[in-house]
């Protein structure tokens, strides 16, 4: 077999008289409305404004194969790239069929979904396109792409698009419904006009190899040059070549797709976190890179040779991947999408990473916890997670600088790899911080910066009794009690000297979270006023909040705000000392 890489043009017509494979290790279909009508305007737009001209759809690259078997060889063609147009462009040939009455047309739309049987002339029969990726993608398309009338199985589609837990299935069964709405709709083009043209003058670029090292070498080349592929598709792809079995290699390739599927769109997210993990350092590579550079070949800097020297890998390609990746999606699993109330008889564990996740300006603690898990279980977890809050927190506060807060998540994680014990890591100085100096900037004006969201929700934490469930509303808005600018003839007014409300107004001991945003004019009510129309209905959530208003339930004085003041600092000054 000659290792030739072909390049060309190729119709619609035409792309479907040939026999494709979507190989295990490719991403799920995930085209949604937006791509589809996207596709299809621009066709009818080209083929409206003149229909002699052609309109270039885009690129696939594949492997080309030749497959024996007892009817005979065939050709067979592995899609690297190309699989979410190639698989929109089936669906939409079987909706076309199941509402034409055109039977030349049915005839037509049939040949390119699949191939009869011929038992006479020894002539199987095949789909045009074979979805290796899951077993249960391979029976959709059996039941409702292959079969006359199958894409008219409307409520079977809903359920299926609703409520599959199999991204691929879950898109394809929307995708028919949008093609069958596009073209029952007046508005769109009629099928008569469209699909000639869609056969005859749409076109695509192909480039094949018969070598699986030259096409996996062109997949890349053509993401290097603005194709839009993710790095995780790559990633798959070149792990998947170092696994030679077969039956094992599509059991990787479907573990792979279950934690993309999981993950969804963060799946680089939790990516680029297993980097972390495993480098220990700030990335300064693509993602790709980083795991070619510093994680399968690492090097070191030799400042004696002034040379670098390759150093072990921290993960190996292959089989070895496959496995970390499956024991971290447990791990996060475990961690953040479970319910640890009876493992710590109490909520807070839970609360806290709700607060962490819902407040703090970016994910880089998440890292460290996914390892000490990884390492340590459940051991100490829950006071592993308080420091590792408050030590993220006060950095962030403080205002470190990004690359200073990353420099001591990683210096975390490298304390973790060589601690014996969670005991022992817990005690080490790693996340000492200086108290004074946090309360001596919570103590001032704080309204209006970044983390004033965060300190406020914290403390509902730190209110929260073990029985009490901490779930952010989508919406979280930080409210003065003693409003900013009150009008001249309030009781605010009377009550506060213009002194007093420039000292107090923007301190912790005045700010309340409320579940809706701001509301300029309710706010600048008096505070019984203010207190019954408009806190009561929005605090419910927040237990700080709640705290204030059923022991204030009148007025809300100097003292008031003094007194709360006072009570605040003193609890996050006690919950933050627990680091040192």
């Amino acid at each position: 077999m000659s290792n030739t890489i072909d390049t060309g043009k190729i119709y619609i017509k035409d792309v479907f008289k040939k026999w494709y494979r979507i190989p295990e290790y490719q991403r799920p279909y995930v085209w949604g409305k937006d791509q589809i009508h996207d596709l299809l305007d621009d066709i009818s737009f080209s083929q409206n404004q003149n229909k002699d001209s052609e309109y270039f759809l885009g690129s696939i690259v594949f492997q080309r194969k030749d497959i024996q078997t007892g009817n005979g060889n065939y050709k067979e063609n592995d899609l690297l790239d190309g699989q979410q147009r190639l698989t929109t462009l089936l669906l939409l040939t079987s909706v076309i069929r199941d509402l034409s009455s055109n039977e030349t047309r049915i005839s037509t739309c049939q040949d390119s979904i699949f191939q009869k049987a011929n038992p006479d002339d020894n002539i199987p029969e095949r789909l045009r396109i074979v979805f290796d990726i899951r077993d249960e993608v391979k029976d959709f398309v059996e039941n409702f792409v292959k079969p006359k009338g199958g894409t008219r199985k409307i409520d079977e589609l809903i359920e299926l698009k609703n409520n599959s837990n199999i991204s691929s299935i879950k898109n394809m069964a929307n995708a028919i419904l949008v093609l069958l709405d596009y073209f029952q709709d007046t508005k769109n083009i009629h099928i008569d006009d469209f699909f000639p043209y869609f056969r005859n003058k749409v076109l695509m670029i192909y480039v094949a190899s018969d070598s699986l090292e030259d096409a996996f070498r062109l997949f890349t080349i053509m993401n290097d040059r603005g194709i839009k592929l993710r790095n995780s598709d790559i990633l798959k792809a070149e792990n998947l070549r170092f696994v030679d079995e077969t039956k094992i290699r599509t059991a990787f390739a479907k573990e792979w797709e279950d934690i993309e599927s999981y993950f969804e769109e963060d799946f680089d997210v939790f990516l680029s976190h297993l980097r972390t993990i495993l480098v220990k350092e700030k990335a300064r590579l693509s993602l790709l890179d980083e795991f070619e550079k510093n994680i399968y070949h690492p090097r070191k800097y030799n400042k004696e040779t002034k040379e670098y020297i390759h150093t072990s890998p921290k993960l190996t390609k292959g089989i070895d991947t496959f496995k970390f990746l499956k024991r971290y999606k447990t791990n996060y699993i475990d961690i953040f999408d479970t319910d640890n109330y009876e493992r710590f008889s109490s909520y807070k564990f839970d609360g806290l990473l709700n607060v962490m996740n819902a407040t703090l300006p970016a994910d880089m603690w998440m890292p460290p916890v996914l390892s000490f898990y990884n390492k340590f279980k459940y051991e100490y977890i829950f006071e592993f997670l308080q420091k590792l809050d408050n030590k993220f927190s006060y950095d962030w506060i403080l205002q470190s600088t990004p690359t200073q807060r990353i420099e001591n998540m990683n210096n975390i994680l490298k304390r973790i790899e060589v601690s014996e014990s969670a005991e022992n890591l817990l005690c080490s100085d790693i996340f000492n911080i200086d108290t004074q100096k946090l309360i001596l900037e919570l103590s001032g004006d704080i309204y209006g910066r970044r983390y004033a969201k965060y300190i406020l929700y914290k403390l509902d934490y730190i209110l929260s009794s073990d029985d009490d469930k901490i779930n952010a509303p989508k919406t979280i808005s930080v409210e003065h009690i003693l409003p900013q600018n009150p009008k001249d003839d309030s009781t605010w007014k009377v009550d506060f000297s213009p002194e007093q409300r420039e000292e107090l107004t923007n301190k912790i001991g005045n700010l309340a979270l409320i579940s809706r945003r701001k509301n300029s004019s309710q706010g600048r009510l008096d505070y019984k006023q203010k207190r019954d129309k408009y806190f009561t209905k929005n605090i419910e959530l927040f237990r700080n909040s709640v705290r204030i208003f059923s022991t204030n339930t009148e007025t809300w004085t100097p003292s008031a705000i003094e007194k709360n003041q006072e009570f605040v600092i003193k609890l996050i000054e006690s919950h933050y000392e627990k680091n040192n």
